[in-house]
């Protein structure tokens, strides 16, 4: 019996390194525009949307309570949610702000 090594089909050619590493670059620009990008833009509006937060406004919390800001400090509210009833509750966890009479949404905005 004899051992027969299995030479390349012809007309194939081996591919260049600089090949495989050009198919790498356009997967990663590629991977950056779909992915990293987007999700950049996302977090610039959100940072915006919790800048502009003041008192007097109307927000959800990612809990699901509703509240009216009555204190802003630098990582925390203070919501009012019902008649002598105020939390205080961590900036971070807004997710909508809310116009007057307005019914949030079912789309997270985070």
């Amino acid at each position: 019996m004899t051992i027969l090594a299995m030479a390349p089909a012809q007309g194939q050619e081996q591919q260049s390194p600089v090949f495989m590493f050009g198919w790498l670059g356009i997967m990663l620009v590629i991977f950056y525009f779909m992915l990293i990008r987007p999700q950049q833009r996302r977090e610039k509006e959100r940072r915006a949307l919790l800048e502009n937060i003041k008192s007097g406004d109307r927000v959800l919390f990612s809990g699901g309570i509703i509240g009216i800001v009555t204190n802003v400090k630098d990582k925390t509210f203070t919501i009012k949610v019902a008649d002598g009833v105020k939390l205080e509750v961590s900036r971070i966890a807004v997710s909508q702000v809310l116009g007057k009479g307005e019914a949030p949404s079912d789309a997270p905005a985070a």
